[in-house]
């Protein structure tokens, strides 16, 4: 039998290798020169002012969700078709998940669902938006933004699957992904099925720099290492004319979510590839489209869309279960994204019930993600188009 073909895999280099091998023979494996490479380079990337590498996607978004003092009771919106992170980082402050369903065109947060739940409601009711751009696919912050000043709202772009992905704004500007012009922060993944893969990692963006000091601050236990900062006194802390070298300040309720020096340059190797994989995804997207265009066993599919970063390529058929059990018969082992978060057993216990996203659930009932990464071969894609085609023929 041939090898598996998975929906996702990393693509670790001899330059990967050597990156990580030398920062491990070096005198740093963590908190040293490689974390703020790696945050120099990947806002230059992004395009945003500032980056903040943290342990993982989920670390970034509780770091987000802290550093704007979500409140226990306090509403925010976001997707049912996401992992569950996305809305757990509210839950970790004690805030109120409240979901809006889904566009059933582009399987994203729908804007006018959004509007509805701020119209019904007294102004202040909602504090923010998680907006995520699922499967690659990028959100029209340009849009949210206008509705979330119109409430007083903040945004956290959830951009785990999109690196390399953008919109274009109404002046025909290209925004990417991330960037901070239109959300307040964003977080992004480096997990081995996304575009970059530092093993486990993530990284906050943001163009707001009061935002980003609070992020450094509450990455390490909330410790500060700065004489401007300190409200201790000199005396207290040792010295005699200034602090002395040793001293530091905890001055809030932080976490340990530092990402090590060598994640880091695996994930600075990456980042030099990260261009060639975009183009290589979206070349994948683009045959599969062709393969399926017009093929009647198919409800949708991801298609071919400006600015998509493909981490996920999906289609929508009715005879999912069928075809994702035929298919890892011939060791393609297909994914489904994902079980809609607000039926996941956590939330219903919060009131959300089967019917209150019909979009989502009609989506989940069909959903299927085939392999998409930049190291899947002409000849392996091939076949998984024969093998889907195969399974509806015979």
């Amino acid at each position: 039998m041939r090898k598996a073909i998975p929906y996702g895999r990393q693509n670790i280099t001899a330059e990967d290798l050597a990156a990580v091998v030398a920062t491990l023979q070096s005198d740093y494996l963590t908190q040293g020169p490689k974390i703020a490479e790696f945050e120099n380079a990947f806002a230059q990337y992004i395009g945003s002012k500032y980056a903040v590498a943290v342990a993982n996607g989920t670390a970034a978004l509780h770091l987000c969700t802290l550093a704007l003092e979500v409140k226990p009771g306090q509403k925010v919106i976001t997707t049912p078709i996401t992992f569950a992170a996305s809305a757990n980082c509210v839950r970790y402050c004690g805030g109120e998940v409240v979901f809006a369903d889904i566009d059933p065109e582009t399987y994203l947060l729908d804007y006018n669902a959004v509007a509805a739940l701020l119209e019904a409601a007294p102004m202040g009711t909602y504090q923010g938006i998680i907006p995520v751009d699922f499967a690659g696919r990028a959100v029209d912050l340009e849009k949210f933004k206008a509705l979330a000043q119109q409430y007083n709202l903040w945004i956290i772009e959830d951009s785990c699957h999109s690196p390399g992905g953008y919109f274009t704004d109404s002046t025909g500007t290209v925004q990417n992904c991330g960037n901070g012009n239109f959300a307040d922060l964003a977080i992004f993944s480096f997990h081995p099925v996304k575009h970059i893969a530092s093993g486990e990692g993530g990284m906050v963006t943001t163009n707001d720099e009061k935002l980003y000091q609070k992020l450094l601050q509450l990455r390490t236990h909330g410790i500060v290492k700065s004489e401007d900062l300190y409200t201790n006194t000199i005396a207290f802390a040792g010295g005699e004319n200034n602090y002395p070298a040793w001293y530091m300040e905890m001055q809030d309720l932080g976490f340990n979510y530092r990402l090590t020096d060598f994640q880091a340059a695996l994930g600075l190797s990456q980042l030099k590839r990260a261009d060639e994989g975009i183009v290589r995804r979206r070349a994948i997207a683009q045959r599969y489209a062709d393969a399926f265009k017009g093929k009647s066993f198919l409800k949708g599919q991801s298609g071919v869309v400006e600015g998509h970063a493909y981490h996920l390529y999906v289609l929508e058929t009715d005879d999912r279960l069928g075809l994702y059990n035929y298919l890892r018969t011939q060791n393609i082992f297909a994914q489904i994204h994902y079980i809609p978060c607000h039926l996941m057993p956590y939330y219903r216990q919060f009131g959300w019930k089967e019917g209150d996203m019909p979009n989502a659930e009609r989506y989940y009932k069909h959903c299927i993600s085939l392999p998409m990464y930049p190291t899947l071969t002409d000849e392996e894609q091939q076949f998984v188009i024969d093998e889907v085609v195969n399974y509806f023929n015979s």
